[in-house]
């Protein structure tokens, strides 16, 4: 069994901004009240990489939600790159020969580095899919590619929480589920079209949810995540 995961390293906080001076000020006004911060690519392409590596000197850990998908070689040696930075996650996009390279580069690394499969974007529903070209319905498309990624042995699936309970049915307890699109109750949705609350999240077998704009964009982003963290840990 995977090692008890305590509410605070549950909630991901996404830095979801366009600079990293603007990171660190949301950073420090967080404080202690969390210590799992994801990187996107909007600050990424803004030395947001080298921010990663500071936060994990300073003893915090780092997704960096990159979302590779490319021919297998670069995505294997990507990684393999990636995996110095000391990052606790990095995703891919779930499709098989990406995880294939991906699982082959974070073996190669050893540093730890854990590979989680995007399957399908909480922005998607099923007419997004259908337009995309799927016949399938996102849920069929998540049942698919959690199998296949089950299968390949990465680490963990990045999915909605409303297809959490089919995918740890499909990948078992020693696999994470990370979830975004989670917004407390009251909160605007935004761009997203399958949400839940943190506390459906961790009822649904979730091991960690995805926080950004309720967080980042509140008069007082510590209290929103203690608050967060409290609901998570009131449902487990």
């Amino acid at each position: 069994m995977p090692e008890p995961i305590s509410p605070r390293d549950r909630l991901i906080v996404a830095l979801d901004m366009a600079s990293t001076d603007e990171a660190e000020r949301l950073i420090a006004r967080i404080g202690d009240a969390a210590s799992f911060y994801k990187i996107g690519y909007r600050l990424g392409y803004a030395g947001g990489l080298a921010l990663a590596e500071r936060l994990v000197r300073d003893g915090h850990k780092v997704f960096l939600d990159l979302k590779l998908h490319d021919i297998g070689n670069t995505v294997e040696e990507g990684v393999q790159s990636l995996a110095g930075i000391g990052a606790t996650f990095l995703t891919v996009h779930a499709y098989p020969q990406t995880m294939r390279a991906a699982a082959a580069g974070r073996d190669k690394a050893g540093t730890g580095l854990k590979i989680l499969g995007v399957t399908v974007l909480t922005s998607y529903d099923d007419a997004d899919a259908r337009e995309a070209g799927y016949a399938s319905s996102v849920a069929d498309l998540v049942a698919a590619r959690a199998a296949a990624a089950g299968a390949i042995g990465i680490d963990g699936i990045v999915c909605s929480a409303a297809e959490a309970p089919q995918v740890r049915a499909i990948l078992g307890p020693d696999r994470l589920i990370v979830t975004p699109g989670i917004r407390p109750a009251g909160a605007e949705i935004g761009d997203q079209k399958r949400v839940v609350t943190p506390a459906e999240a961790m009822r649904a077998g979730v091991d960690h949810v995805v926080v950004g704009r309720p967080i980042t964009g509140a008069a007082d982003p510590r209290d929103v995540a203690r608050r967060i963290v409290d609901e998570m840990a009131a449902a487990l």
